[in-house]
């Protein structure tokens, strides 16, 4: 049996006519499925807490790809969201899921996803600005790593009035064109500090993840985009 760990439920699915099978966000295990026995009965302590953005510890056991909850407590209420932020909050816990690699320590990327978490609960600036410095987080916890200070072709440092074009796993190179994977040198300034001082570096920050996350998460369309958007 494991040890308490910190946790978030991620995804929960039907198993059978009481159980549940559950993905977790375990603090140093990363993403990790588990059989949450008699989890649907209607009396079941369990039902509750089995909740998305409720801080959680759990005890869980077996060697497969599939463990088995032992006990699960709530650490506190469950982190308060509405409309867009609820989206962005659904949002998060999808792209976790998608990209997270089973039985790895994640450790400071759940630190960072908790307070991106808290971030958006607090709903005091556009969720737009907790999400893209997770997302960054996210791709360097990948071990994507860019350097957002320099030239990759010629090593000279980025210069804040000129046009730089993203290659995919190499970086940004000096370039007179201007296109869809153009960027200026502020807006590079800005993903290197992970600071958007504007929305011309959160627009372009927001460019820039989605390239760069593409490889991970594949074409199929985020179910909480489509929630947006309706």
């Amino acid at each position: 049996m494991s040890h308490w760990q910190r946790a978030f439920v991620l995804h929960s699915r039907p198993y059978s006519e009481t159980s549940l099978l559950v993905d977790f966000f375990v603090e140093t295990r990363g993403r990790i499925t588990v059989l949450a026995k008699g989890a649907r009965r209607k009396r079941s302590s369990q039902k509750g807490t089995l909740q998305p953005f409720t801080p959680l510890i759990i005890q869980y056991s077996g060697a497969g790809q599939m463990k088995t909850l032992r006990h699960v407590e709530a650490i506190s209420l469950a982190l308060p969201f509405s409309n867009i932020f609820l989206y962005s909050a659904f949002y998060l816990n999808e792209l976790v899921y998608r990209v997270l690699v089973p039985e790895t320590d994640t450790s400071v990327l759940f630190s960072e996803y908790l307070l991106c978490l808290q971030t958006l609960a607090s709903q005091t600036q556009s969720p737009e600005y907790a999400l893209r410095r997770f997302e960054l987080v996210l791709l360097e916890n990948l071990g994507y790593s860019i350097d957002f200070a320099h030239c990759y072709a010629t090593g000279e440092e980025i210069v804040e009035n000129m046009t730089y074009q993203y290659h995919a796993e190499k970086g940004f190179m000096a370039s007179l064109l201007n296109t869809h994977t153009s960027f200026s040198g502020a807006q590079l300034r800005a993903l290197a500090n992970r600071s958007f001082p504007d929305q011309d570096s959160l627009k372009a920050a927001k460019k820039f993840t989605r390239m760069a996350l593409k490889p991970y998460v594949g074409s199929q369309p985020f179910k909480s985009r489509e929630l947006f958007r309706k």
